[in-house]
């Protein structure tokens, strides 16, 4: 069975007013000390930490974490659940929470954090790297080899909107309601190498690809392929970038146990000689523009006709897609009663609309998405 890892960001926040906080050093010079360890050098845009899993990302108002590879998701949640409440206990050193949002809903100037690759970031992309405060759920899944993966990703193209749309999470951004479920997917796809690929063919083709993205200058590093899915740099995965960092604990597992059987289901169409869908990107781009507009509650497009349809008959098809996927991995319960539950009580975006309806308040809806981060329900 293929495993999977997930990387989550979340958003350090003022434990009172909700605003957030620059504090990531702090959090994570608690979480050494608590570790007894001390920062050494990893494969990730931060520095890894020696003895646990918190890394520093490009702001000091997030913090990231990635899980172990596992085979079954129960695991990944307990991972998940896990390293959630480690960044927050480590947060409360500084009187921050951790909320897992998207975007911040309370207005802010960001803060970059230190280092020379993120010093780099900031000259060369200006104002873009200084607003770039967002915060995504990347999907890791082992393949067997370049080829398998470069594979997988001509294949997934088409499918990977509707995975913005069920975890959308960002409905606000500098105070407002921006009219999007997903605004973290439209900030994000302001840098330049961002966003849906055309089919690649072959592993040569894909590697050519970002070698010559590369050597034009505009990108730093392999790191700085910020495709919606990619070939790892660091691990023999593939990597999904789509998604909005998922307020309640289970909606990351739901999203793995997808990605898994769409990477499955892909690698399979391969092996059979199957080609992949001809959707072209400019196509893909709308799908991906859609899913973030309306999330779950509105319409999206169908990724095998890319005509409009709502976002529970786009699931549907999707389910069904990675139908066999799902039932080999044991994976179709956890499915059926995770996208039932989203489609009825709604996604992090519906759940942030609904706390402002209630309480009038943007800071309030922070605190109690935080209180939901690390295990309360929404």
């Amino acid at each position: 069975m293929r495993s999977v890892g997930v990387e989550e960001e979340l958003l350090l926040a003022d434990a009172d007013t909700g605003e957030p906080l620059a504090v990531a050093s702090v959090l994570l010079a608690a979480a050494d000390r608590a570790a007894g360890g001390q920062a050494a050098g990893g494969p990730s845009s931060g520095p890894r930490r020696a003895g646990h899993a918190l890394e520093s990302e490009l702001k000091q108002e997030q913090v990231e974490f990635a899980t172990r590879p596992v085979t079954e998701m129960g695991e990944l949640q307990e991972e998940i659940v896990r390293w959630r409440a480690e960044a927050a206990r480590n947060a409360a050193t500084a009187g921050a929470v951790v909320a897992a949002l998207a975007t911040s809903p309370l207005p802010v100037r960001p803060s970059m954090s230190p280092g020379r690759r993120y010093e780099w970031v900031a000259r060369q992309f200006g104002l873009t790297a200084q607003e770039q405060l967002t915060c995504g759920c990347h999907v890791h899944v082992s393949v067997e080899s370049d080829e398998e993966g470069v594979a997988v990703l001509d294949r997934i193209r088409p499918w990977l909107a509707v995975l913005t749309a069920l975890s959308a999470n960002s409905p606000f951004w500098q105070g407002e309601d921006t009219a999007y479920a997903s605004y973290r997917s439209r900030v994000w796809n302001r840098l330049p190498s961002a966003g849906p690929t055309d089919v690649f063919g072959s592993a040569d083709a894909y590697h050519a690809e970002v070698g010559a993205m590369i050597e034009s200058g505009v990108l730093r590093d392999k790191g700085m392929i910020y495709f919606d899915a990619r070939l790892s740099a660091t691990y023999p995965t593939v990597e999904v970038r789509v998604a909005d960092v998922c307020l309640d604990a289970s909606t990351p597992v739901l999203l793995a146990a997808l990605v898994r059987a769409l990477v499955e289901t892909a690698a399979r169409s391969w092996r059979a000689g199957e080609p992949p869908t001809g959707i072209s990107t400019g196509l893909l781009r709308l799908a991906n523009w859609q899913a973030a507009r309306s999330g779950l509650d509105g319409p999206v497009l169908n990724p095998e006709s890319m005509m409009r349809t709502s976002s529970a008959a786009a699931l549907a098809v999707l389910c069904r897609h990675v139908g066999p996927a799902l039932a080999d991995a044991g994976d179709e319960e956890l499915v059926r009663a995770g996208t039932t539950r989203l489609l009825e009580h709604g996604n992090g975006a519906r759940v942030q609309r609904e706390l402002l309806r209630s309480t009038g308040s943007l800071g309030a809806v922070v605190r109690e998405c935080a209180r939901i981060t690390t295990g309360g329900t929404g």
